[in-house]
């Protein structure tokens, strides 16, 4: 299957759009930039909108969710938008007791610890992603010429959300079930790698111009481990993008050792958390473009020290073939929303100036 006629990247509508040129190597008119966790709690009209509301229940209404995803478009001008939902909603549409417990994260029921519990999770019926198509289609009506990229969790980060049951600092009984039993840790993955890839090609052929897999817990294996182990479920994930020519991102937190493995496991775009600078990442991966780096801790400080780390993350970047400017994680949830319009503001003009003398154009 192909992507249909009516898709943004065949009709015309995000084909030639800023942040798909620099994902795909190309020249652009400026660096684009986009935030991840863009759309969320940094936003008064997000709070006021979810107001203590179920999470999952506002990522499975279709409506509320495209209306999250539009709010930092609208706000900060970014150049892409991120769909707003959670890497564990094909769990919960899988039909796993889940939740997002506020102020933890996802926590399940009951955890994913022996190789029984693995043999019974339930398959996801594609039939079942029918409110995150919807969500999709009525963003992308309203985005018109700007992009919106897809995500799905990666194999392990999703897989150390079911055997821990919760969040958790070291992922340390994940690791040990790679260790004790590894047959079981390579089924989890397996079913992971379809699940999360299913979630993902659904918002892709809704109208998804781009696709992010999270690898939020990579940082916490070895690059032994996660080349051995890890790594063929991650390119099987992607590999559900098979027939659909779009972009695809992988940025996951910790990956510095693994930075020069990613693109040959489905990566088009390497993504660099805010500890490897870029024009190190660069030499990792030459000739593949970058998305990063600003360190999100940065955000909370003054305006002129702000605007010197961004400015010192656009000369970085420019050692790549091309350069998304993001953070190098998540936005906080305490960061003033004015600071990120500033961001995007400063981005354009710096980056726009040398595209329109010829000396920098991306």
């Amino acid at each position: 299957m192909t992507l249909p006629p009516t898709h943004p990247l065949v009709d015309g509508r995000t084909s030639d759009a800023a942040l798909v040129r620099a994902y795909r190597g190309s020249l652009t008119p400026h660096v684009p930039v986009w935030f991840m966790r863009q759309a969320g709690r940094s936003l008064p009209e997000y709070r006021e909108l979810r107001a203590g509301g179920d999470m999952l229940a506002a990522c499975l209404d279709p409506a509320t969710a495209s209306e999250i995803t539009l709010q930092p478009v609208r706000r900060h001008g970014v150049d892409a938008a991120i769909f707003f939902s959670d890497i564990v909603v094909p769990v919960l549409l899988a039909g796993v007791d889940v939740r997002i417990v506020p102020g933890r994260g996802p926590v399940l029921g009951t955890p994913v610890r022996t190789a029984r519990d693995i043999a019974d999770l339930p398959e996801l019926d594609p039939a079942d992603l029918a409110p995150v198509r919807d969500a999709v289609e009525r963003t992308v009506d309203a985005l018109g010429a700007t992009p919106l990229v897809a995500f799905a969790g990666a194999p392990f980060t999703l897989a150390s959300y079911l055997v821990e049951g919760g969040p958790s600092k070291d992922q340390l009984r994940a690791r040990a079930l790679a260790v004790a039993d590894p047959d079981a840790f390579a089924a989890l993955l397996a079913w992971c790698a379809r699940t999360s890839g299913a979630f993902l090609r659904a918002q892709v052929e809704a109208g998804a111009s781009a696709a992010q897999v999270f690898d939020s817990w990579a940082g916490s294996l070895s690059r032994e481990s996660w080349r051995t182990q890890v790594a063929r479920h991650t390119a099987r994930t992607f590999a559900a993008l098979d027939g659909l020519d779009v972009p695809t991102v992988h940025f996951g937190t910790g990956t510095g050792p693994i930075l020069d493995l990613l693109p040959h496991f489905g990566a088009g775009v390497v993504g660099v958390d805010w500890r490897t600078p870029l024009d190190e990442a660069a030499r990792a991966v030459p000739g593949w473009p970058l998305q990063g780096n600003v360190d999100p801790a940065v955000l909370g400080a003054p305006w002129p020290v702000i605007e010197a780390h961004v400015l010192d993350v656009l000369e970085r970047g420019r050692a790549a073939s091309a350069h998304v400017l993001n953070l190098g994680h998540g936005v906080p949830p305490e960061t003033d929303p004015e600071v990120l319009t500033r961001i995007v503001r400063l981005v354009h003009e710096v980056t726009a100036t040398g595209a329109s003398t010829g000396e920098d154009a991306r």
